[in-house]
């Protein structure tokens, strides 16, 4: 298993983590609040579901028939979608949402509600996303399609020199492979790679199938044979919706690490990274738009990626309260805090990484 294959070097500065980590227990400790969400979270879970089923609902009772509006509401729906996925199913699989886990078990199979897959999700992203991040052939975040080029460790290819040019619509494309294909490819991926054990694996593909076939029943059958609405408004208003949240969430994470800031490291030849677990992560993660409070409300505190990724078991409502001592910690010990200071500058900046690194 790859999670087997590379280790982290526990002797360079080692007494970073523990300070940071004492430190932030005694804010939460000394303020007496919980590190899980509060009647917050429980509002933006209320008001993210509405911003997807509202308009679905609206769709399907044919109180607007304009397509242009009817394209609207999906449009709503996608940034719902979203919304789900950010604030909601992120925290809920982190088992950061409550202290109650069956209640994170809920909230994060709404990834399963709006077409994904919680367990899937929880190996790519917790597992080996947080644990190996930006590590070639350890991270798949950054092992996009071949067409794609998120590492200088990957192979180059000539249309790799155009992907500055593409990348962002085939961002928009992410969220309809996870509900169409992609998972089901992913599992097997993920059973070759000794994540998912052989003996489970018929059970989690059935399971696997049945969610897919129940998000497609409800978002598209019972539109077009329940409620008799015309075909192609349907599939042009779930394509939108699918753009709107495939491009969203693909560049809420891409900014957090596909930047020229960040850096791509290299186990040794005995399968060590040559740092400690935490550093790896500062210096392989950055954050965006920090004073931007409503935007930051919207994305579930992801624009706090580095508390985030520290952190993951602490709900994203806390992010910015904490971010001020990571960052003095951090100036403390010499070691890089990287943060860019709004959405467009962090857009400007991916836009030159994907450009050097198709050209590079």
């Amino acid at each position: 298993m790859i999670t087997d294959k590379y280790k982290f070097s526990k002797d360079i500065n080692p007494k970073f983590f523990s300070t940071l980590k004492e430190r932030v227990n005694a804010y939460f400790e000394n303020n007496q609040i919980s590190k899980y969400g509060n009647y917050n979270m429980v509002l933006k879970a209320v008001v993210m579901l509405c911003l997807y089923f509202v308009p679905f609902v609206l769709i399907n009772a044919g109180i607007f028939t304009n397509p242009l509006l009817v394209i609207a509401l999906w449009i709503v729906m996608g940034f719902g979608m979203a919304g789900i996925g950010l604030s909601i199913m992120h925290d809920g699989n982190h088992g950061a949402f409550s202290k109650n886990k069956l209640v994170n078990k809920i909230t994060g199979l709404t990834a399963n509600l709006v077409g994904g897959n919680a367990k899937l999700w929880k190996l790519q992203h917790n597992v080996l996303h947080h644990t190996y991040t930006n590590i070639h052939q350890a991270d798949e975040d950054i092992d996009g399609p071949s067409f794609l080029r998120f590492s200088p460790h990957h192979e180059k290819k000539a249309i790799h020199r155009y992907q500055h040019i593409f990348a962002f619509f085939a961002y928009g494309l992410m969220t309809l492979g996870w509900a169409g294909w992609s998972d089901h490819k992913q599992a097997i991926h993920f059973k070759n790679k000794g994540l998912i054990k052989s003996n489970n694996f018929v059970k989690e593909m059935i399971i696997l199938t049945l969610w897919k076939l129940f998000y497609f029943a409800y978002l598209l059958v019972i539109p077009i044979f329940i409620f008799d609405l015309p075909v192609w408004l349907v599939l042009t208003g779930f394509l939108i919706m699918h753009f709107v949240c495939g491009l969203t969430l693909s560049l809420i994470f891409q900014l957090a690490h596909i930047v020229p800031m960040n850096d791509f490291p290299t186990p040794n030849e005995h399968g060590v990274i040559e740092n400690n677990w935490a550093i790896h992560q500062l210096q392989t993660t950055a954050n965006f738009s920090p004073k931007s409070r409503l935007f930051s409300w919207y994305i579930g505190g992801l624009n706090y990626q580095i508390e985030h990724h520290l952190f993951a078991n602490i709900c994203h409502i806390h992010y910015r309260k904490i971010s001020k001592i990571v960052q003095e910690t951090a100036r403390e010990f010499e070691v890089p805090y990287h943060s860019q200071g709004n959405f467009l500058s962090a857009i400007g900046s991916h836009y030159t990484m994907l450009k050097t690194l198709g050209r590079a």
